[in-house]
């Protein structure tokens, strides 16, 4: 059973779904109805719920209040899962190019698809695939917007607010 909350945060709105293992989807938008469909289109049976302690604590990572990570239910394939976790391992403050990402992977010409797993990364800022950017620093793109992977950037100082990089 998934069951969902959805509400305002400091990025747009934040979609926060959990199944008994852990947070397994939480999407970042501006439409609410967006952001409902789009789960409703992975999870058919998800249903609305109210707050419990897996989407108070994935919120407050996402609103920049903690760094403790709630349960994780991932789910993708073995490739996705071990892009996931090295994302996981990247400290706050700090960004990784998809190649040195893949080089992480030992998959030395994989840049293209490590950067296919962060974009099918579907829990933003929890599994961190807004630390990576491209070899030249720039930011790319980002499931949630590149406005957001900025922001993100800025909040965690591994990027400047004045920083020409976008």
């Amino acid at each position: 059973m998934i069951r969902f909350l959805l509400r305002p945060c400091s990025l747009g709105h934040a979609l926060v779904a959990w199944s008994s293992q852990g947070v397994v989807h939480l999407a970042l938008g501006d439409d609410p109805a967006e952001l409902e469909a789009e789960l409703k289109a992975r999870f058919r049976k998800a249903t609305k719920a109210p707050s419990e302690l897996l989407s108070s604590q994935a919120l407050a990572v996402v609103d920049g209040h903690s760094s403790e990570l709630p349960p994780l239910d991932l789910r993708g394939t073995t490739f996705q899962q071990k892009v996931w976790h090295a994302l996981l391992k990247i400290p706050a403050g700090q960004t990784r190019s998809y190649s040195q990402l893949a080089a992480t992977l030992e998959m030395p010409d994989g840049n293209r698809a490590v950067a296919s797993a962060c974009a099918q990364n579907t829990l933003a800022v929890l599994v961190p695939c807004h630390r990576v950017t491209r070899a030249d620093g720039d930011l790319a793109g980002f499931r949630w917007g590149v406005p957001r992977k900025r922001q993100l950037l800025v909040r965690e100082g591994a990027i400047s607010e004045q920083s020409e990089l976008f």
